[in-house]
């Protein structure tokens, strides 16, 4: 292909990956999962304080990479939810590029790259957090960027190379918990070209490299390394609870999560709606053929490159399945939420490469058999044009306008967060936390679904307006005015327990927010 044309199409699939991730960011999805507010909770305080944590231990704990860059972000377009979204949507366009550099590398051919980059761009799943803002979102960036440069680097063997590759794999010890199971990566990648450089004789070079390479990623990650010899309870952190070794019989556990996370490609998908079309396969079925056809080959050509002695595809064989694996166990290892999606994030790349793989191998066992080029260009062009278009259309049509969604991603509570923020200074308001979670900061603070609103009001104030209170706190409620009392959640309840409390107030719903207003 000449380079001309495949530099056009390769901006073309950017430019489509960009508008997948940036069409109606600052809408869709809707809301703020609260899961997503302490994030830019914790952003705000680090800006203010100045205290960039590697690892932020509140909610179960997590890596500090993506906090401190929304914290950037913060710093660039102000607090809101939008900037919180554009850190993960810029992160997902990297990521497709990072794709078609990667799968140049390993098959040296164009068309295979830039397949695989098609896919990733319109694919509903990497599309979805690549607009959340969970940080997960950054495994797949680390992922293709580490292993490309390590491929790079083993092909011209640039010190450089190695060391960037090194860089961005302990990087990656600061996004998700499922990455450190890409240790197990490594061994695929280093020992076979171990071989290949031992019957080349320049295996002392080799070494030399890969300790430059290795170096890299201890130098990187000795922060949180160090972070977590001291405080070896976040190590764990929340994996600990839905781990199959926590099940009375952990054989079968872990059986039944492996056959449901191999099922979520074409069969049945994550049922969460935050993380996908409730049960939906997680590929579309054009991508999940391709997908399955490229996987068989790939396992078919193991053994026919080994006898044929062309090591270098057989050992990038290797690694791809070697990362399909170990980048699945993250879920298969677990039992609450199977198949998680977000869990095995990471297995992303490699599905669509193996998608890549097939589509190119289709293309090309199809062409002898079309007398027509030009009707068989154009009818693969309708393909993925359809393709693409039914992505779309499932994410910003099915998806993101379905109720449920709404309700995910707690609407109502920016709602509420917005309310308070349209109230003025002479009026005292009070947020009552009647809905449960995780208590934050661990381990005496208020219940999760409380950042929400709270995030919210410190996108136009410095700190929260409002007095957060717990349920069983209402009799702190003693205003000196005119006050609001805001459940997070509408509870009758609640309202005639407030009735009781305070008989002059009345219970209404303003701008969409169930409220108990006090008069003075």
């Amino acid at each position: 292909m000449a380079k001309k044309k495949e530099i056009i199409i390769l901006l073309i699939i950017l430019a489509i990956a960009a508008f997948f991730r940036f069409f109606e960011l600052a809408d869709i999805p809707p809301g703020l999962y609260p899961d997503v507010a302490i994030n830019g909770n914790d952003a705000l305080d680090a800006l203010k304080t100045g205290d960039f944590k590697v690892f932020y231990p509140e909610n179960n704990g997590r890596e500090g990479l993506f906090i401190n860059l929304i914290a950037l972000s913060f710093l660039i377009f102000g607090p809101s939810i939008l900037a919180i979204k554009i850190v993960a949507a810029v992160i997902g366009i990297l990521t497709v590029f990072g794709l078609y550099l990667l799968t140049k590398e390993l098959f040296k051919k164009t068309p295979i790259a830039l397949l695989s980059a098609f896919f990733l761009a319109t694919s509903f799943w990497h599309t979805n957090f690549s607009r959340i803002g969970f940080r997960g979102i950054l495994v797949p960036f680390i992922l293709v960027f580490s292993s490309y440069f390590l491929f790079r680097a083993l092909r011209t063997n640039k010190l450089s190379d190695f060391i960037i590759s090194g860089v961005f794999f302990g990087l990656g010890f600061y996004t998700y918990i499922s990455f450190r199971m890409a240790v197990l990566i490594l061994p695929a990648i280093i020992i076979p070209f171990w071989f290949v450089c031992k019957k080349n004789k320049v295996q002392k070079k080799y070494l030399f490299s890969v300790f430059y390479f290795l170096f890299s990623i201890f130098l990187v990650a000795l922060p949180i390394g160090l972070y977590f010899l001291d405080n070896p309870q976040d190590f764990i952190s929340r994996a600990g609870g839905v781990s199959i070794f926590a099940q009375e019989n952990p054989f079968k556990a872990f059986f039944e999560s492996f056959i449901k996370h191999l099922g979520m490609f074409n069969i049945r998908g994550d049922g969460n709606w935050r993380h996908n079309f409730a049960d939906a396969p997680m590929l579309s079925w054009p991508v999940g053929i391709f997908f399955l056809i490229g996987l068989v080959i790939s396992i078919k050509d193991l053994f026919l490159l080994r006898k044929e002695k062309n090591y270098f595809r057989f050992y990038v064989l290797c690694f791809m399945l070697s990362w399909f694996l170990a980048m699945l166990l993250p879920g298969i290892l677990t039992y609450e939420g199977v198949p998680h999606a977000l869990r095995v994030i990471g297995v992303v790349p490699a599905l669509y490469i193996f998608a890549g793989l097939g589509a190119f191998w289709f293309i090309e066992k199809a062409k002898p058999l079309t007398k027509n080029l030009k009707l068989f260009f154009i009818f693969y062009f309708l393909l993925f044009a359809l393709s693409g278009y039914a992505e779309y259309d499932k994410y910003f049509v099915d998806w993101a306008k379905h109720p449920t969604t709404s309700d995910e991603f707690s609407k109502e509570k920016v709602e509420i967060g917005l309310y308070l923020n349209s109230l003025t200074d002479n009026i005292e308001k009070f947020v009552i936390i009647n809905e449960a979670g995780v208590p934050a900061p661990w381990p005496d603070g208020l219940p999760m679904p409380a950042q929400t609103p709270m995030f919210i009001e410190r996108t136009v104030f410095n700190e929260p307006q409002a007095a957060y209170l717990k349920e069983n706190e209402l009799d702190k409620i003693k205003p000196a005015k005119k006050a609001v009392i805001i459940p997070i959640r509408f509870d009758k309840e609640l309202f005639d327990k407030l009735k009781e409390l305070h008989p002059e107030g009345e219970a209404k719903k303003e701008n969409g927010v169930w409220i108990y207003l006090i008069k003075k």
